[in-house]
């Protein structure tokens, strides 16, 4: 009875083994997919070095930031999933965090690359299926997109700024309100006039030039000649 114990407990253990082999074997290729998939969605955002996809959570800090949602949230949901997805109760709400973040972030990736609300739902359902159309459809990056909802949120929106990585459009200046299809530079305030000062007015129209007068002089007149026409010869007297 314990030689047969033992050979069940032995041949759990290689199963478990081999399960956790073949476990380990998808994840991997999940990753470099995922991977390469972002690494195409970076470069269509002009994101300088293509290492930045392939550093596990740094690369989802960078996606967080082309999405208008800082990465150093994206980073706390993260770490907060791993930490505290076993507390109980709380744990499966805390391990959703990433994905809520991320779904944040995707909404405003997909807005940019022209891609509808809706699109977030395969996001969160397939999200490898979501990165690979994104890094292979024929969409161009467009920041110039409506300010995110939460982009007067000091804590959810992006405020960084790495070396490489480009700075997405900011919320216009209060009371400035752009044309359509129009965004500020991210910084940019019109200029303000001195105190006290008033433009120039405009210079006084000027009356056109008369039109040229006809001359007054009359024409001189011809008179006729007057002398007498020459008298007929008189006869020969005989």
């Amino acid at each position: 009875m314990d030689d047969y114990s033992g050979g069940s407990a032995a041949a759990a253990a290689a199963a478990l083994i081999v399960f956790a082999f073949f476990v380990f074997i998808f994840a991997v290729i999940g990753y470099v997919i995922s991977a390469f998939f972002l690494m195409k969605i970076f470069d269509k955002a002009g994101v300088q070095g293509k290492w930045r996809a392939w550093v596990p959570i740094y690369n989802f800090m960078v996606f967080a930031k082309l999405g208008d949602v800082s990465p150093w949230v994206m980073l706390g949901a993260v770490v907060a999933s791993g930490l505290l997805s076993q507390v109980p109760v709380l744990g499966w709400i805390i391990a959703l965090l990433p994905i809520v973040v991320g779904a944040l972030a995707a909404w405003r990736v997909g807005q940019k690359l022209q891609k509808e609300t809706p699109w977030v739902i395969l996001y969160v359902l397939l999200g490898l299926v979501w990165l690979g159309i994104l890094a292979f459809d024929k969409s161009r990056w467009n920041p110039n997109v409506p300010p995110a909802p939460w982009a007067a949120n000091g804590f959810l929106a992006d405020r960084t700024v790495w070396q490489g990585v480009p700075v997405q459009t900011s919320a216009a200046p209060a009371g400035y309100t752009p044309p359509a299809g129009y965004q500020p530079p991210a910084g940019y305030q019109p200029p303000v006039p001195p105190a006290g000062y008033q433009p120039p007015a405009p210079p006084a129209a000027t009356a056109p030039p008369a039109a040229p007068e006809p001359p007054t002089t009359e024409p001189p007149t011809t008179e006729p000649p007057t002398t007498e026409p020459p008298t007929a010869p008189e006869p020969p007297r005989s």
